[in-house]
């Protein structure tokens, strides 16, 4: 990998951020295109910790279990209590360790989905690393991005975190029940995501609740149709 090294001070500093951005859309773009290749739906969902990841995924699949084949890999530093979590709906389910990385790259996906195995499954799911800063900075190639973001954290954070906001195709307000307890500005949350990605779409949640859930797997379905019927226009969501 090739870098440009700034004399200074005495010392090197070799700039190698661009070069792993780079490469590292490469492979996105590679995997991105074997997904949909093979016809294949995979959602990358981030948020904070204590967003409420985890208990949305389990609405999700709630509702979505009956209708089509669900695979789920979570990632974490170092621990295996949201994968035992998940797979105790009976759905396909791996954990990543990332080995204290604080995101998934698009080769560590790619690791991920060949050993997950998706050849029987129409919708995966990667439940990233909990941050709002490193995540949204590596491009994962899945097909579409999602991240949550609980009443709880503020209405602010459209402004402090910016490039989440800039770099995923929907977002979930979750733990809408919770509303009256916080200082929460719905409308002012909306526009300031708005702002920064005009092409978002805004579902208002609670994963406690099941309040919205329905309008949010709605539009997961018509994804997951969308890409089954592309390259197979006689076959439905479940690959018939």
């Amino acid at each position: 990998m090739k870098g440009v090294i700034i004399l200074m001070n005495q010392f090197k500093i070799v700039e190698i951020k661009q070069s792993i951005y780079k490469n590292n859309d490469v492979e996105a773009e590679k995997l991105r295109g074997k997904l949909k290749a093979n016809n294949k739906f995979l959602l990358n969902l981030m948020s904070s910790p204590g967003s409420g990841k985890t208990t949305t995924l389990l609405r999700t699949i709630e509702q979505l279990k009956d209708s089509m084949r669900i695979g789920i890999m979570e990632a974490d530093i170092d621990s295996d209590v949201d994968a035992k979590i998940i797979a105790g709906t009976g759905v396909k389910t791996i954990q990543l360790h990332t080995g204290g990385m604080c995101h998934l790259d698009a080769k560590m996906t790619s690791d991920g989905i060949d050993n997950l195995g998706i050849d029987d499954l129409d919708f995966i799911v990667l439940e990233n690393v909990g941050n709002l800063v490193c995540p949204a900075e590596f491009d994962t190639g899945a097909t579409k991005s999602a991240m949550i973001l609980s009443v709880p954290e503020g209405d602010d954070k459209p402004l402090k975190y910016p490039l989440m906001f800039k770099v995923v195709d929907v977002l979930l307000i979750n733990k809408i029940d919770t509303l009256e307890m916080f200082d929460f500005d719905m409308d002012a949350v909306c526009k300031r995501a708005k702002k920064l990605n005009p092409d978002i779409k805004i579902f208002p949640i609670s994963a406690r609740t099941g309040e919205g859930i329905e309008s949010w797997t709605d539009w997961l379905k018509a994804q997951v149709l969308e890409v089954k019927t592309v390259s197979n226009p006689n076959r439905d969501c479940m690959g018939k």
